[in-house]
């Protein structure tokens, strides 16, 4: 075992003075700078935890290579927890990639600081990660040839890649696609570790679902296991100091490894005070049968009903559709009106809707409540019927992510067509009109319990967008008629409870 002589085990003085230099350097640092790079310092709290995921492992010389080091802080906590005894290696070799030469004082002082107390040999590196990974990767004849390394540890910067950039064309060189540079990094990372190596990063959520990254999904998917999980209820606690709102998650991959279970662990915020840990099977994670593999970050260690027993049939098994709403406004908004007039019909907005309920038309909503019908606006109208509206927003901290609502045509009497607004998702039958108890169904089933924990899962932001509401399963429409049956006569005592409790009863049905 190594320790640090002159210190108490446990104490992490170093770490300390590294975590004052990152108070310095952020709130110096100019802001479109930091834009620039995708550059946000981790906090000291947060890279201790993050290191405090790496298994122990019987390595004598670890090879660990931090992509992105900034000041240092990661490889810092990394060292901090060797010094307290936790690793058993003999030598550990430090490759610290940081493109920002500005930063290179304070992370040579860093990693100097650890190397009078321990055998560290430390290489910072000014080279761009992406090309100097993919050009040892693919194996260019003049490229220096990066090690295998035993442990990576990442903060990657955060910025879209173009389509058309030399890191675009550099990723594809090594079998990547992918959008974004923390993505590139992870990727590129994994690539350079060896077989039971493992990798421990803080990155935003955004990669666990969507069409745009299922290449990189597969690609970690087919490299490695997830072994652990940390989810952030806050979505400003992680880099508060740069003011970023970005739900952001720590991952933990091991090269090789067979999938299995995964340990989820959560916490409000990045003082891990309220730290909850649950173990799910990976099929939980993945779904086998999920052609896309959305990575889902359960939050409650009870099953959710979405999904399970009965309620598997898609939107096409029950011949139901849903869109966004079709009214873009500042494009029509030489056809939009505050109030009705004679030759315009209702135009809904999310602010028309109050629990299951529409209240238009609203002049205090500072919306347009009508839009005129014309020949040029007649494509984006749908009759006047029963439909079933989603907001496509909400914010982080609100109780529900999914809010469901009913349009009634009884609503607007001598109206023969109606307006939905951008942002509102919208079921429907071939842009017509619901039968009363299906559209009623739909909105019971979507403002369960278990449909709102469900897009929790696999939806890291804050919209319920179209794509998201035809990825989850439903109940038969026999089932969602049944429901809408029971919801009609009941609306005026619906509770959450009895929501849920009905929801449970028509899965145990069969």
């Amino acid at each position: 075992m190594v320790k640090m002589s002159g210190l108490q085990e446990g104490d992490a003085p170093l770490l300390s003075e590294v975590e004052q230099s990152r108070l310095i350097v952020s709130r110096t640092t100019n802001s479109k700078r930091k834009a620039e790079l995708g550059q946000f310092f981790t906090p000291a709290k947060t890279a201790r935890f993050m290191a405090g995921l790496f298994d122990r492992q019987r390595i004598v010389n670890c090879r660990l290579l931090d992509a992105g080091a900034g000041i240092g802080s990661l490889s810092a906590a990394f060292l901090e927890r060797w010094a307290a005894g936790d690793f058993d290696f003999q030598r550990v070799e430090v490759d610290a990639f940081e493109i920002d030469t500005s930063l290179h004082p304070y992370l040579s002082q860093t990693l100097d600081k650890y190397g009078k107390y321990l055998n560290v040999l430390p290489t910072i590196r000014e080279d761009d990660f992406i090309h100097t990974a993919a050009d040892s990767l693919s194996g260019n004849f003049f490229a220096e040839t990066l090690p295998q390394y035993t442990h990576a540890i990442l903060n990657p910067p955060y910025k879209k890649i173009r389509s058309d950039s030399a890191h675009r064309l550099a990723l594809r060189r090594v079998g990547i696609e992918t959008v974004n540079l923390y993505s590139a990094f992870v990727a590129l990372a994994l690539s350079l570790l060896e077989d039971q190596g493992q990798l421990v990063a803080i990155i935003p959520r955004s990669f666990c679902n969507g069409p745009y990254y299922r290449p990189f999904r597969e690609y970690m998917l087919q490299r490695a296991a997830i072994r652990k999980m940390h989810l952030f209820a806050s979505r400003n606690s992680t880099f508060k100091d740069d003011d970023v709102l970005q739900e952001n998650l720590i991952i933990m991959l091991e090269r090789g490894a067979r999938h299995d279970k995964v340990t989820i662990t959560t916490s409000t915020d990045d003082s891990f005070s309220d730290l909850e840990t649950h173990e799910y099977p990976f099929d939980q994670i993945v779904f086998p049968e999920d052609p896309d593999q959305f990575i889902h970050v359960p939050t409650s260690p009870k099953p959710t009903t979405v999904g399970s027993g009965s309620l598997k049939c898609t939107l096409e098994e029950i011949d139901v559709q849903v869109s966004t709403g079709p009214v873009v406004d500042f494009r029509l908004k030489t056809y939009l009106r505050d109030i009705p007039e004679e030759d315009s019909v209702p135009l809904l907005y999310p602010g028309h809707f109050n629990g299951w309920t529409v209240h238009w038309p609203k002049p205090e909503l500072k919306k347009p409540n009508a839009i005129r019908r014309t020949p040029n606006t007649e494509k984006w109208l749908y009759p006047n019927g029963f439909y079933c509206v989603v907001r496509r927003f909400s914010s982080k901290e609100e109780r529900r992510r999914v809010v469901a609502s009913v349009v009634r045509p009884d609503d607007f009497p001598d109206t023969e067509k109606l307006g939905f607004e951008n942002h509102l998702n919208v079921f429907h039958q071939n842009k017509h009109g619901l039968p009363e108890t299906l559209a009623y169904g739909l909105v019971v089933f979507l403002n369960s319990t278990a449909v709102d924990e469900t897009l929790r899962c696999f939806n890291g932001h804050t919209q319920v967008n179209a794509t998201d509401l035809r990825r989850i399963t439903y109940p038969s429409r026999a089932k969602l008629i049944a429901l809408g049956e029971w919801a009609i006569c009941n609306r005026r005592e619906l509770s959450q409870t009895l929501i849920d409790e009905q929801l449970e009863n028509l899965e145990h049905d069969g």
